[in-house]
């Protein structure tokens, strides 16, 4: 069933998350507390919080792509649904979101449109080329 299979992947998704999150802590805390031998406490909080900053900015920068100008500003229009989908997320990844989410909510609802859709994720480009 395919709600099983989200919730568990969900579930997963979310551990990891917590674990992430526990493992940044920890780092934080053996960083201020390995600066608070050198510098006084007050000094190892503000290089720990310039340094989880700037890690925070390096990270943002890579994700977001404005790091190298990895992205032609004139992108030709992507063809079938699937581009079109992944070029959505690319551009607007907060309303490719919603969208995901949305779109997850109704197959969840009515699992026949999951398969209308993916075989329109697996469709060629509609443009046939005729041989005479």
């Amino acid at each position: 069933m395919i709600g099983k299979s989200l919730v568990r992947k969900l579930s997963a998704a979310l551990v990891v998350a917590g674990c992430a999150f526990v493992v940044v802590v920890a780092l934080g805390a053996t960083t201020f507390y390995a600066l608070s031998l050198v510098v006084p406490p007050l000094g190892a909080a503000a290089i720990t919080a310039a340094l989880f900053a700037l890690i925070a900015l390096v990270v943002a920068m890579v994700f977001l792509g404005a790091a190298g100008g990895m992205e032609d500003e004139h992108e030709e229009e992507p063809e079938g649904l699937g581009a079109r989908a992944l070029s959505l997320f690319r551009q607007r990844p907060i309303l490719g979101s919603v969208a995901a989410l949305a779109g997850g909510y109704i197959f969840l609802r009515n699992p026949a449109l999951a398969t209308m859709v993916a075989a329109a994720f697996t469709e060629k480009s509609s443009v046939r080329r005729y041989r005479r």
